[in-house]
């Protein structure tokens, strides 16, 4: 069996090793805008082109008569390459261009959510001009601002914590609109989870939560990036969170799917993300995205009991329901490493020395490599994942990790401890009242 993954980053390292380790012992192809170590280690070949030139990955697949392809990044599915692909013939885990709409268009997504009755809504306005989205403004200040469409995680800005003024919140705004529409919506207060989903078009198989820390800095300071790190728990739920909140989630996903099926005539089949917070009303939806998580991924997959070849053939076929998909119940947490100076003035072509053991995996992104050394590019550099039966032992372990990291880089210590995590539940007492 031949399968071609798609993206060259640490969430489609952890897609070909959870391959790799399948005992169908299928061939591994890549198509990656550059040649991640990991990936090139494990692949039988690799085409190093950019993942949204969608003729090129196409004819790539092609040429080597894949039998499958998995789509790592969001561009290339907001590019069509899943609808391409299987016109040719070839499956996809990944949904078609106007099913990942769901991802790359905001405004499209929560005008959906609307028209479908779906559950954990927040208060929204779409806006195209300045005038009238300054008017909503003026009466609504505890607000979030996105542009509607793809920002690689960083286009988000929040009143009270990257806007402090109205002044601001309008500049903004005015920002926004020169390249896109602009979404408002309510400030939502509470904790954001990840969950995610196989999904084969009608069902949906849930995996373990994801918390991932978005901010650059400790103790949640400092701009936000694609994210600095993420952790489980050894159960389905992270520390702070209810079975019902789990169950909420998973229902609000299921209500999705079932949705896109009749309003775009389009079935689901991938992997969907939903990241939620959890607020004194219940589960709303922060956004969907259309792909694994990065980091999260590398904590789900490391998880993955069930074999991943199993799990792509049933996405592809519609029979997820029949098949038993299981995790260890163990705790992960992973930590990136990134450039110094990352992400606003990321310092590049710095070397790195990367000791491999097998307390912890090491999962590579956005490297280059030369003579037996990795180097830094402007985009996060690799993570270190950590498992273990608690989350406290799953941190010791991706801090050994990180001690057999040499150069200079910039990582989040904070992330998986026992100070950060407490916070984390002393607010969700605290909003839950």
């Amino acid at each position: 069996m031949k399968v071609l993954v798609i993206g060259s980053g640490g969430r489609e390292h952890a897609i070909v090793e959870a391959l790799a380790r399948s005992e169908y012992h299928p061939k591994i192809y890549a198509v990656m805008g550059n040649a991640n170590p990991g990936i090139r280690r494990r692949a039988e070949d690799f085409l190093l082109e950019k993942e949204t030139n969608v003729p090129a990955v196409v004819q790539y697949a092609l040429d080597h008569n894949v039998d499958m392809a998995i789509v790592g990044p969001e561009s290339p599915l907001a590019a069509g390459l899943a609808d391409e692909l299987e016109l040719n013939g070839i499956p996809v885990v990944g949904p078609r261009k106007d099913a990942a709409r769901i991802e790359f268009d905001k405004a499209w997504t929560r005008e959906f959510m609307a028209r479908n009755n779906i559950r954990g809504l927040p208060k929204f306005r779409v806006y195209d001009n300045y005038d009238d989205a300054c008017r909503y403004l003026q009466e609504n200040h505890d607000v979030v601002v996105k542009p509607a469409g793809l920002t690689g995680g960083k286009g988000v800005k929040v009143m009270g914590e990257h806007m402090h003024t109205l002044e601001e919140a309008r500049e903004y705004v005015k920002a926004v609109l020169e390249n896109d529409r602009v979404v408002i919506e309510e400030r939502l207060k509470g904790e954001e989870v990840t969950i995610m989903a196989f999904v084969d078009g009608k069902h949906i198989a849930p995996m373990p939560t994801v918390q991932d820390h978005k901010r650059a800095f400790e103790n949640d300071q400092g701009p936000n990036t694609g994210g600095m790190g993420s952790y489980t728990d050894n159960i389905d739920l992270l520390p702070f969170m209810t079975s019902d909140d789990y169950e909420e989630g998973v229902a609000i996903m299921e209500e999705t799917i079932k949705a896109m099926e009749k309003d775009v005539g389009v079935q689901y089949k991938g992997v969907l993300y939903g990241q939620f917070m959890i607020t004194r009303d219940g589960m709303k939806v922060v956004e969907f995205n259309a792909r694994f998580g990065d980091p999260e991924a590398m904590n789900v997959l490391s998880l993955l009991k069930t074999d991943f070849v199993d799990v792509c053939e049933a996405i592809v076929d519609g029979s997820l329901d029949k098949l038993k998909i299981e995790f260890e119940r163990s705790a992960t947490v992973c930590k990136y490493v990134v450039p110094a100076g990352y992400p606003d003035h990321p310092v590049k072509d710095a070397p790195l020395t990367v000791t491999e053991k097998p307390e912890y995996l090491v999962y590579y992104a956005s490297v280059n490599e030369r003579d037996g050394k990795v180097y830094t590019t402007s985009s996060r550099s690799l993570a270190i994942v950590g498992i273990a039966g608690t989350i406290a032992d799953a941190e010791i372990l991706s801090e050994e990790g990180l001690a057999n990291v040499g150069g200079e880089f910039h990582c989040r210590h904070d992330i998986g401890k026992e100070h950060l995590i407490r916070r984390r539940i002393e607010h969700m007492d605290a909003i839950r009242g």
